[in-house]
């Protein structure tokens, strides 16, 4: 029995080192064979101390067992002996392992003491340990910081009281870093803690090293996502394995992980074709040219120039888009033959010359100019050959040193500016020679004939010459003045005028000069305010007419205008004579309104005066008629009548003047009402029926029934009626008869009155409607012409208009068309009606 306690125990030892070291637990039978133990990295160290006390358990057992049956178990011995051999081997490699690291390993049997093994200076931070100092280990608050020393603490409690393992990161206070590790394994509590303080210094540096290269990839993929260009990287087998933003957008990809997926190309296979044949010749990458390549970029077909590198471990690409470019290098030959063919068809002479003084382009007006052979021309001659050439053929003047005037003219390849130079031909022409040094070296000559400009020149100077003659010898004073404001051509008249001396115009004096010494003899201010404006005006220039008094009476008439180029031409006209007359036909004017407005007077005043006596005579004209005095015999009945009607026709007449003077006045207001227009006419008939009765003539209403009402002054339509029908009454012969019409429009009331009369001549109806003009035509008819003036004037007050149809032999109609005015009611109440349907709308 005590040999199998002591075998048991033997076997629990062996099975808490190997749960230390993390090992299966193989199987410790009697008779077994112990299996040799290998530690890796990545296993935990094993107990020191539980590898000891198994050692001397067993080594105490098997001493016993020996002593006691030594006979009987000489194979056990032999067993245990080569058990023993190979725990001490273990125990050898386990001392190694804790020492391999700066660790200590401290576990727990139940409730016995804690067993602590390794390195204990690692919580006293490399100083020797003192006497003792292994317990203190676990006063973890005496190394550790407050809060790691707290967890460990809970931690450990947890661990050997529930078994529960735990894995935590602690730090002591000198700032290193520990890592413990707790577990229960066989029935025993294990403690590990190992200082990881390089282990997380390297990682640190590695992690930091890593983000590093990580924000430069990701910088290096920002910035090519920025290029506008298309850039890929290909991997070893050649198929896509990065692409930009671009790359995306111009093969139409929708992201860049499909493009990548989908391989989607660029380049077609003979482009790709033919990189691969520039890379197999194997020229370094600096002496490479780009290869200028065509293929489709979002959808429209491009121009690139494609550069693509081989790498390790792959290749990377950029296409840059040079459609671009390769359109203005076309246009910019386009443009240069353009100007070729223009320079060509200048008809001033152009001859370009190198560096080398060779004839590198010349236009037809050149050699048209110096009739030279286009052979001879194409054989890119020197310049000094053309030069001699000329001269042998008598086309350039005769120089006695002919040498030195051609190296003055070679000279010109050396100068850094143009270098005009005037040329006189045999034949008579003037050329201005300009040779313009050329970017490149070389020289450009432009040769223009200006034989014609100075003809024209010296002609234009003589034709100056003549008019400043016959300005000069005008008797109306003129003067110029230049854009500058001064002086710069007067004539004597001019001179004489404002008795200006010669000498102080030669001087070219500014406009405020000559008006300060003009003004003594006009001294008026406001004119010469607008002429100097004319002259020396910012605002736009115009042409000016002032009048100018002189002190001793004479008036000129002032006349400002622009000429081109900024200059002023001021002309004076003596108007004397004309401005007497125009006074004195003014004064007359003026005269004639004073009568015209003393007659209006007179005439109102007398009006006013006449009506209340003959209202008087009326009243007692009414009286004697209606016999309430006293009976009257035939006689005095009849003159009776014909004071009543004179009366009448007088007072119509005063009413008349009055209404007109009202009218002239302004004074005259219409009173509108809406009235009736059948009724309106009728109460005008009643007026007329006497005299239409008296003349044997008819009358003819031509009047709608529907014709309604108007706005209008009801007074004055039939006071316009009255006069329109006794005008036709008075005009027309027995037997005949007078039409009265009315017609209503959308917008306007006709009323008409037609007589079959004798009619007018065109002569007289032009003046029918004038005041006072009364044509009797034959007929009977008197009056003093102011029915139809009173008409128009208040058909016209309605707002209205007046025609007149007359003929001779054909009668005569006066048509009156009155504008349908409404009622402030009826307007209110229609734009109000407009206003509701515009907002239901």
């Amino acid at each position: 029995m005590a040999v199998d306690r002591a075998a048991r125990r033997t076997a629990g030892a062996g099975a808490l080192f190997i749960a230390a070291v993390g090992l299966p637990a193989p199987s410790l039978a009697a008779g077994a064979d112990l299996p040799s133990w290998g530690f890796g990295s990545h296993m935990h160290n094993v107990a020191a101390a539980a590898i000891f006390g198994g050692l001397v358990a067993f080594a105490t057992i098997v001493a016993l067992l020996y002593l006691s049956e030594r006979s009987r178990w000489t194979r056990r011995e032999r067993e245990q002996a080569a058990a023993l051999d190979a725990l001490s081997g273990a125990h050898d490699r386990a001392e190694m392992l804790l020492a391999a690291e700066r660790q200590i390993i401290v576990t727990w049997d139940g409730r016995s003491e804690a067993v602590v093994e390794g390195d204990v200076g690692l919580a006293f931070d490399g100083a020797r340990p003192a006497s003792g100092s292994a317990r203190r280990i676990l006063a973890f608050g005496s190394w550790l910081v407050p809060a790691d020393a707290e967890a460990v603490e809970t931690a450990v409690e947890a661990l050997r009281v529930r078994g529960t393992s735990f894995r935590a990161t602690l730090r002591s206070q000198s700032g290193r870093s520990i890592e413990a590790q707790g577990q229960a394994v066989a029935g025993r509590v294990l403690l590990r803690l190992r200082e990881t303080t390089e282990d997380r210094r390297q990682i640190s540096e590695l992690r930091e090293t890593l983000e590093d290269a990580r924000r430069g990839l990701s910088a290096l993929a920002g910035l090519l996502d920025a290029i506008p260009q298309p850039v890929w990287r290909r991997n070893r087998e050649g198929s896509l394995a990065w692409v930009n933003t671009a790359y995306v957008a111009a093969v139409e990809a929708t992201t860049r992980e499909g493009a990548i997926q989908d391989g989607i190309e660029l380049l077609d296979r003979p482009a790709r074709e033919m990189i691969a044949r520039e890379d197999a010749q194997r020229r370094p990458a600096g002496q490479r040219p780009a290869l200028r390549l065509s293929a489709v970029v979002a959808g429209g077909r491009r121009i690139l120039d494609v550069t693509e590198t081989a790498l390790e471990g792959g290749r990377v690409g950029i296409a840059v888009d040079v459609s671009e470019l390769e359109s203005v290098r076309a246009d910019l030959q386009r443009q240069m033959d353009a100007n070729v063919r223009t320079l060509d068809q200048l008809p001033t002479a152009v001859a370009m010359f190198d560096a080398g003084q060779r004839l590198i382009f010349h236009n037809a007006a050149y050699r048209q100019l110096w009739d030279l052979d286009q052979g001879f021309l194409d054989a890119r001659p020197l310049d000094g050959e053309i030069l001699d050439h000329l001269r042998a053929a008598r086309k350039l003047e005769e120089h006695a040193d002919f040498r030195s005037w051609k190296q003055g003219v070679l000279a010109a390849y050396r100068s850094a500016e143009a270098n005009p130079a005037w040329w006189y031909l045999p034949d008579g022409r003037t050329l201005r020679v300009l040779a313009e040094p050329n970017p490149q070296g070389g020289l450009t000559y432009l040769f223009d004939d200006v034989s014609d400009r100075m003809k024209l020149e010296s002609q234009y100077n003589a034709l100056m010459r003549v008019q400043a003659e016959t300005l000069d010898t005008l008797k109306e004073p003129v003067a110029v003045f230049g854009a500058d404001g001064r002086l710069t051509f007067a004539n004597r008249a001019f001179a004489a005028a404002w008795r200006l001396d010669h000498e102080s115009l030669e001087a070219r004096p500014h406009v405020e000069a000559v008006i300060e010494a003009c003004r003594v003899l006009a001294p008026a201010d406001e004119p010469w305010l607008d002429i100097r404006d004319a002259v020396v005006g910012l605002e736009s220039r115009t042409g000016i007419a002032c009048k100018l008094e002189m002190v001793d009476g004479t008036v000129l008439d002032c006349t400002a205008q622009p000429l081109p180029e900024g200059a002023t031409l001021i002309t004076l006209i003596d108007v004397t004579a004309s401005v007497n007359v125009e006074r004195a036909l003014t004064e007359k004017n003026d005269a004639l309104e004073k009568a015209a407005q003393l007659r209006d007077t007179f005439v109102h005043h007398v009006s006013y005066e006449l009506r209340s006596p003959l209202t008087n005579i009326i009243g007692f004209t009414q009286l004697l008629g209606d016999e309430t005095v006293g009976a009257l015999n035939a006689r005095q009945r009849e003159y009776s009548d014909h004071i009543m009607r004179s009366s009448g026709a007088l007072l119509v007449i005063i009413n008349d003047i009055l209404d007109l003077a009202s009218i002239d006045a302004g004074s005259l207001e219409l009173q509108r009402e809406t009235v009736d227009v059948q009724a309106t006419i009728e109460a005008a008939l009643l007026g007329i029926e006497d005299r239409l009765a008296e003349s044997d003539l008819s009358l003819v209403l031509d009047v709608p029934d529907d014709i309604g009402s108007v706005f209008v002054d009801g007074k004055r339509v039939r006071q316009i009626l009255f006069n329109l029908m006794s005008n036709a009454v008075g005009f027309s012969s027995a037997g005949q008869s007078i039409t009265v019409q009315a017609r209503r429009t959308a917008g306007d009331l006709v009323l008409s009155v037609r007589d079959q009369g004798r009619g007018m001549p065109p002569e007289i109806a032009a003046h029918v409607f004038d005041r006072f003009e009364s044509h009797t035509l034959g007929t009977r008819h008197r009056g003093v012409g102011l029915g139809l003036s009173i008409v128009r004037s208040f058909v016209e007050l309605h707002g209205g208009r007046v025609s007149l149809d007359s003929r001779p032999g054909a009668g005569t109609c006066v048509s009156c068309t009155f504008p349908i005015v409404l009622p402030a009611s009826h307007a209110a109440r229609d734009l109000e009606s407009e206003a509701t349907e515009e907002a239901a709308e």
